[in-house]
């Protein structure tokens, strides 16, 4: 049996995080790799660290604005301080399904000159770009104070195959 072909248009690293600020750092290098036009998808359990990779993100793009958990507003526009992209910040935990229901946050209009990040996006965003960045974070779950967390992040398309993710875990 032959064994599947390599995929030239993915990229993909595992990394074990063990604390919030490993996490924030983690996003503020991963921002550096960042530019406008790239959407990047985030998927975990509640409370894995979504929101506090995000905000670092914002730190590393240097965006105007605390990075917060848009839950109950959906979607948060951090202009840029400088000459960087602005961060658009979405939480679609609380939108049924597809690109359809999102259609009102206009994201395929920001997602040129923003980096837009889509908290909880499975099936909903990935018809935006076959270039995307997807970040898996996941924990322990119950009843633990475990802060361990292990992070799997695909770039998927060309956007992403030329891109160095193992360089995110020094």
């Amino acid at each position: 049996m032959e064994a599947p072909a390599a995929r030239h248009d993915l990229a993909e690293t595992e990394l074990i995080i063990t604390s919030p600020e490993q996490m924030r750092e983690l996003g503020r290098r991963l921002a550096k790799l960042l530019r406008a036009g790239d959407l990047v998808m985030l998927s975990g359990e509640l409370g894995a660290g979504k929101t506090t990779l995000t905000r670092g993100l914002g730190e590393g793009l240097g965006v105007r604005g605390a990075v917060t958990s848009p839950t109950f507003v959906i979607a948060r526009v951090h202009p840029s301080l400088g000459d960087g992209p602005p961060l658009v910040h979405v939480d679609a935990y609380r939108l049924g399904g597809g690109l359809d229901e999102m259609e009102d946050l206009d994201l395929d209009v920001s997602l040129p000159e923003s980096v837009i990040v889509v908290e909880w996006g499975e099936g909903k965003v990935e018809e935006l770009t076959e270039d995307r960045l997807v970040v898996g974070i996941h924990r322990a779950v119950g009843d633990t104070t475990d802060e361990i967390r292990h992070v799997t992040l695909t770039g998927l398309g060309e956007r992403w195959a030329a891109v160095e993710l193992g360089a995110l875990s020094a």
